[in-house]
């Protein structure tokens, strides 16, 4: 006998979903025209750096160098002149070096203290303190030029390396209290209490609870200052004397030199050189600086 068995019926087909949707192609275009708008001008720099000058004069701004050279890298970092040292950049370099050290750790640590202060302790006028500073981190620049300047000179700092660290950690003082602040806002407030009855102190709390859970904030906080600090003109112009130069207030010295011929593969290759710091803690703590975000820096 023979049993008949009803027909299923058949599964409708899936459709794949086309790799080039038009929302899609949106989102490439303008990534791509992004990228292009930010890495032309670095490509720029980068072949006219390599090029001998004969070949710059030509004309061709995006061709690539016919004879390679890496001659004007080492001018500009051993003998380019800035003004009348022709010492290179390299001076200004390290000069940057023994600023950005001692100002980040110092900001750094400020910070982290008033921001530990503001969130567990909250001294008498907590909240009055912490509106002052967060006014402070908006005041522009220019505005405390002046005052600062007489009051340095009074206390005998202006134009040291003192003075200048001095002032990158005032001017850091108010944006790390925020950023740590708001990070220990985070924290139960329940440890913090259990820390105080097993007999912690405000030194011993800080230093041996507080700090060690403070690692991904601290790393953005690091981020933050050595760029801001390296990529600073104004302050290292007017504070830190002609014998602390950083790099920034170099290159702007070699780039405006104009005795003799203006070698532009030399100015490129000591801008380079002045951005390759704050580009290569980018491209290495990016990740990191994210993560440190996401993981208290604007809470509370």
């Amino acid at each position: 006998m023979n049993v008949s068995h009803p027909t299923l019926p058949a599964a409708p087909a899936v459709r794949r979903r086309s790799r080039f949707t038009p929302p899609r192609v949106g989102v490439y275009a303008f990534l791509l025209s992004a990228a292009l708008f930010f890495l032309l001008p670095l490509y720029v720099m980068l072949v006219t750096s390599v090029k001998p000058m004969s070949e710059i004069r030509l004309g061709h701004l995006l061709a690539l160098p016919v004879h390679f050279t890496l001659e004007p890298w080492s001018t500009a970092w051993q003998s380019a002149c800035t003004g009348l040292d022709c010492n290179g950049i390299r001076v200004g370099f390290w000069n940057s070096v023994r600023i950005v050290v001692p100002g980040t750790i110092l900001s750094i640590f400020v910070g982290a203290v008033n921001g530990y202060a503001l969130s567990f302790w909250r001294p008498r006028g907590a909240g009055v303190l912490f509106a002052i500073l967060l006014v402070g981190a908006f005041i522009p620049v220019q505005v405390m030029v002046y005052p600062l300047v007489r009051v340095l000179a009074s206390v005998h700092l202006f134009s040291s390396l003192p003075g200048i660290v001095l002032i990158h950690t005032i001017f850091g003082m108010p944006v790390m209290t925020l950023l740590f602040r708001n990070y220990y806002a985070s924290i139960p407030l329940e440890l913090f209490k259990a820390a105080r009855i097993d007999g912690g102190g405000f030194w011993r709390i800080f230093l041996q609870l507080m700090l060690p859970m403070s690692v991904p904030i601290i790393v953005v906080a690091i981020i933050m200052q050595v760029t801001g600090i390296w990529n600073d003109f104004i302050l290292g112009l007017v504070f830190a004397g002609t014998k602390n130069l950083p790099m920034t207030v170099q290159l702007n010295n070699i780039i405006n030199t104009t005795t003799g011929e203006r070698l532009y593969n030399v100015n490129m290759a000591a801008t380079i050189l002045t951005s390759m710091v704050p580009l290569a803690i980018y491209f290495i703590s990016g990740r990191w600086f994210v993560r440190g975000i996401a993981s208290g820096a604007v809470k509370g």
